[in-house]
This record gives C-alpha cells, structure tokens and sequence, in this order.
C-alpha cells in the first residue's frame, strides 16, 4: 500500500481514517486557491500544443473535484492497475456521509439489506460496525466524443460496488464507494473494495488509548493499521 492510513477529518464528525491500497493516490478535495492558481499558470505557459493537451486535463479536475464536494464526499483515491493485457485500468474510491435524519443508521443499514430482493445487498460486520456491501453493473455516459452521427453522449460499462457503514454516532452513515469501467475486473475490486472498508476506522488507527497524548506512530499487533497492512500486504 502506499500509505499505513489516511484521514478524513477536516469537515464534520465522524471523523474517519482508512486503508490506502497499493496503487491508489489520494486526491485533494480542497486544493488551496494559490495551489490552482499556480498550475493555471503553469499550463497557459506551455507551447501551444502541450497547452492544448493540459488544459482539458485541468478542466477535468476542477469538475471533478466540485462534483464531489457538491456530493459531501470526505476523501477520494485514484487508482491505476495492469488488467490481463497489461493495459491500464482505472478506478475511484469515494468516502462520504449521508445524515440519518433522527433515524437509527443501524436501522436504515439493517433494513436495506434486508429488503433487497435480487439480493445485490447483503448485511456486513465490520470493525468499524454494521454494514451492508451491494454491487452492480450498469451503462453510463462515458468520457470522449461519440462517433459522428451519432444522436447521444458515448456510453460505456461500469461496476460500481457500494458500502454503507453506521457511522460513530449512530446518526450518520459512511459510504465508500469503487465504480470502474474494468468490468472484466469486479471481483478483484470487489476485494479491494472490501479490503478498503474492513480498515475503516472512527479513531486515529496510528495511536492505542495510553498513546494518544504522546504522538507514537508505532501500531499494535491486533490495531487497525495491522490489520491494513495485513489486508494490502
């Protein structure tokens, strides 16, 4: 994995902190504006080419970035692997919290499963509390231009595996989400994705109770950091 763990602490409770697999960088939700600014300038300095190239890039981000914000999604990690032809594949794991509104999210969670017909939901218990795991495969539109003459958007083929985890007042429920377009894939981002929320955790992984206050980064044996490091390796 690349990093032990991450957080996501920055906006209201609950607080969250989480397993990075391997292959997966964290995308910043909240880039300082000198931080755009700069790369703006950056890419009006290129040659007329490469800005050509760079700039649908930086518009692609800044979209990005506000569709999730406007989604309250906490954290966001890319990620890039080799399928079977060593081509790349991509994917994005979303974390983010839904209010239960006065209702009970272990309710809600426990509910949803269970009322499931086709049965793509199914209840989970994780260290972090109960949860329930769902997946499916459904057409989207995708990024690129359609074929000429055609009369819609170009549309593609996602897996998008959802799981919803009661949050640590019982008032919120965190969803992390894995959507790519690999299909050919799902099972091994159904793990990843599985691998991902089984490290979820409410409290700073990095410290036990008696070293919270001192600041020692040295995980226990039976901690959540442990366990990440068992899951990604």
């Amino acid at each position: 994995m690349n990093e032990p763990f991450a957080g996501a602490a920055e906006k209201p409770i609950p607080e969250i902190w989480y397993g990075i697999p391997h292959g997966y960088v964290q995308v910043d939700l909240d880039p300082p504006v000198e931080q755009i600014e700069e790369l703006v300038q950056q890419v009006l300095a290129l040659p007329d080419g490469l800005r050509a190239q760079a700039e649908p890039v930086v518009q692609f981000y800044a979209g990005f970035v506000t569709a999730l914000n406007k989604q309250n999604a906490r954290a966001c990690l890319l990620g890039m692997h080799l399928d079977e032809y060593d081509e790349p594949a991509t994917s994005v794991i979303t974390f983010s919290t839904v209010p239960a509104h006065g209702t009970s999210a272990k309710a809600i969670i426990a509910g949803t499963a269970a009322d499931t017909v086709d049965g793509s939901a199914h209840p989970l218990e994780l260290p972090a509390g109960l949860a329930y795991f769902s997946e499916e495969e459904r057409r989207t539109p995708a990024p690129g231009r359609p074929a000429e003459g055609s009369d819609g958007p170009l549309m593609g083929d996602i897996w998008q595996g959802t799981v919803a985890v009661t949050g640590s007042g019982g008032s919120e429920i965190v969803v992390i989400q894995l959507v790519t377009s690999a299909v050919e894939m799902a099972e091994d981002f159904r793990n990843i994705l599985l691998g991902v929320a089984h490290t979820l955790s409410f409290s700073d992984p990095s410290l036990s109770g008696d070293e919270a206050g001192t600041g020692a980064r040295e995980p226990e044996p039976d901690s959540v950091v442990a366990a990440v490091r068992s899951v990604f390796g």
